[in-house]
Formats: structure tokens, sequence, C-alpha cells
């Protein structure tokens, strides 16, 4: 006789049952950020502060090579982050 359905998931979810257990004992493990995550990070984070512009915003205030610079290059070209709404406003206005 075959073994019924009922009987093969039983025996499944009390493998799977083991298989959690083993995994839930495991320590957690804090990840360091490597330094290219902490630089995207405070990137994204410059960006929000910004304001979140468009490219074409990007090119209002720093003009065609506005979207290519890093916040770094655009903080010395003038405009930092926390002015870029300012910025961006006073170019619109003329």
């Amino acid at each position: 006789m075959p073994r019924s359905k009922k009987d093969a998931s039983k025996r499944k979810s009390a493998a799977t049952r083991k298989n959690r257990a083993a995994t839930a004992r495991k320590p957690q493990t804090s990840k360091k950020g490597t330094s290219a995550g902490k630089s995207r990070a405070e990137g994204i984070r410059l960006f929000a502060l910004a304001g979140r512009p468009t490219k074409q915003d990007f090119i209002k205030v720093y003009g065609e090579n506005g979207p290519k610079m890093t916040w770094e290059q655009r903080a010395k070209a003038g405009v930092p982050a926390e002015k870029f709404q300012a910025a961006l406003a006073a170019k619109q206005g003329r």
C-alpha cells in the first residue's frame, strides 16, 4: 500500500521544525558596513536633505555637469546640499 499524503506531510513538518530550531540558536552578528556602503548612505542622506532634486534641478543649479558631480564637488562649486533648495528657487526666479 502506498503511503498517504497525510503521513508524508507530518514527517516533513517535523524535519522542518528541527531545522528552524537549529537556525534560531545561531547568535546574531553585527555586520560592519563597507566604506562604499557608508559613502552611498551619506550620498543618499545628502540627496534627501537637498529635497530629492531631479536631474533637471541639478542642471539648473550646477550646470551641465551637475548630475555627474558628487556632493563634495557640488559643495566646492558653492552650493552645498543644505542650501540647494534656496539656490534652485533663486535660479527659477530669474
